[in-house]
């Protein structure tokens, strides 16, 4: 088969042909039709016939054929290039017989995808190994090395020696601290987990499969707390989850042994620490405590420090017991009527009138925080644990939050002079009313900028000094 001309073949026949072609010998009609017209096709067949029948023409056909010929016998002897290479030939490759752009075209004789055919040259690449990912993500828990294990289990059988019936709740206190290094309050509900039928007994083999079997053991300390205290079909601890630990640290904690005789200052002692949990780790406020949450508070830490500590009063964390008692005196004094409810009037007495009315105002719009009390202008005990954790330690964060939702009268995140101001007209005219000498705001607001270095003065404001200022 003879091979189409190459294109500087086709140029320098059209520069033959053009010398070759005069113009009286076209013969063309006196009016050339228009191009698209019916008539045109038919004179540029005469053209084409005209050429073919000129001597140079022939010539010039006679010359590529030769061409052709001579190209496809080099093809032939360069396929006959490699074996004599593989036996010890020039070491040369040969060029390619075709253009590049010509052999990446594909073929119109079949309807599958171009194919490269593998160059007898170029020995076949060798296969990568398959790279293989280690497994990175465990559903229940890495699980524990062989060694780990079998020591965990040596440790079950010299606790459950001698009890071939199970552990009691009491002699299973040395299981959750030795074993499962959890503070003892665990103990309760840590029985109470495995027990499911409520025999009283935690046996060996009930044990293994809790603990051992379902990687709990290899878990970090705050995933075997969470999944300890949550209920099963939840993804998250709700308040009531922590009932369990604190009845069990009422009931063997030294430090709490006086409460005993008082059932009903254990129920507020136990209300308090759970809202103080809530207060510093759900920061969103929805009364669902995550995985999450907890991994970033500080609560285990405390956890622990209760359990070693028999002093609970020097837990200042969550469980000072001295703590609870000055929030709860607190809000008795202000509850007047003692129906457990404080409104604005109650709370403008807190602090020998400290607060503002347009701040109380604020709070009691529940723009800092929802209340929980479900009385239409009435705070709960819950919610004053809240403004009292936020009134006394402006330090922490949920505290500035608190107060920055409060004077951010347009809730855009940001403090605005015009807002600070709102709410220093009062403090200023208190301060006119006792006869003292009144602190003028621009002053107040000088010294804040200076202090704060807002990126654009006397417009933004994003600190909480002016709190104790406005409030």
């Amino acid at each position: 088969m003879v091979e189409a001309p190459a294109p500087s073949d086709l140029s320098a026949a059209a520069q033959v042909s053009a010398l070759s072609l005069q113009v009286d010998l076209l013969q063309l009609p006196p009016e050339v039709p228009a191009p698209g017209a019916p008539a045109l096709r038919g004179v540029l067949d005469h053209l084409f016939a005209h050429w073919l029948s000129l001597p140079e023409t022939a010539a010039l056909l006679a010359s590529l054929v030769h061409k052709a010929k001579a190209s496809g016998a080099a093809a032939a002897g360069a396929s006959m290039l490699p074996s004599m290479m593989l036996q010890g030939g020039a070491a040369v490759p040969p060029l390619s017989p075709r253009s590049p752009r010509l052999s990446r075209r594909p073929s119109s004789l079949g309807s599958g995808p171009p194919h490269r055919s593998a160059s007898p040259l170029r020995p076949p690449a060798a296969r990568s190994a398959k790279e293989v990912i280690p497994q990175f993500y465990f559903q229940d828990g890495r699980l524990p090395p062989y060694e780990v294990r079998k020591q965990c289990i040596s440790t079950v059988d010299q606790l459950f020696a001698g009890h071939s019936n199970g552990l009691r709740a009491p002699e299973f206190r040395m299981v959750t601290r030795e074993l499962c290094k959890l503070p003892t309050f665990f103990t309760t509900v840590l029985f109470d987990k495995i027990d499911k039928e409520g025999t009283g007994f935690v046996t060996r083999e009930a044990f293994i499969v809790f603990w051992v079997n379902s990687n709990l053991m290899s878990m970090d300390s705050a995933t075997q707390v969470f999944t300890i205290l949550k209920q099963q079909n939840r993804n998250y601890l709700a308040k009531e989850d922590f009932k369990p630990i604190l009845k069990d640290l009422l009931d063997n904690h030294p430090g709490l042994e006086f409460l005993k005789s008082t059932p009903e200052f254990q129920e507020r002692y136990a209300e308090t620490v759970v809202y103080r949990i809530f207060y510093c780790l759900n920061r969103i406020g929805s009364g669902q405590l995550t995985l999450r949450e907890l991994k970033h508070g500080n609560l285990l830490s405390a956890l622990r420090h209760a359990d070693d500590e028999e002093d609970i009063n020097k837990v200042l964390r969550y469980f000072s017991y001295e703590h609870f008692y000055v929030i709860y005196c607190k809000f008795w004094e202000l509850d007047t009527d003692h129906d457990f409810f404080i409104d604005k009037e109650n709370l403008i007495k807190y602090g020998n009138h400290a607060l503002t009315y347009r701040i109380v105002d604020r709070i009691f719009s529940e723009v800092p925080r929802k209340f929980t009390s479900k009385v239409e202008g009435k705070m709960g005990y819950e919610d004053f644990v809240h403004f009292i954790l936020s009134e006394e330690d402006k330090s922490s964060a949920p505290s500035q939050e608190y107060w920055f939702k409060c004077i951010d009268l347009d809730g855009n995140g940001i403090l605005t002079h015009i807002e600070l101001q709102f709410f220093f007209e009062e403090q200023l005219h208190r301060m006119e009313c006792m006869a003292q000498e009144p602190v003028l705001f621009e002053d107040i607001l000088c010294q804040l900028i200076d202090m704060i270095g807002p990126e654009v003065a006397f417009s933004t404001f994003v600190h909480f000094h002016v709190i104790d200022i406005l409030c």
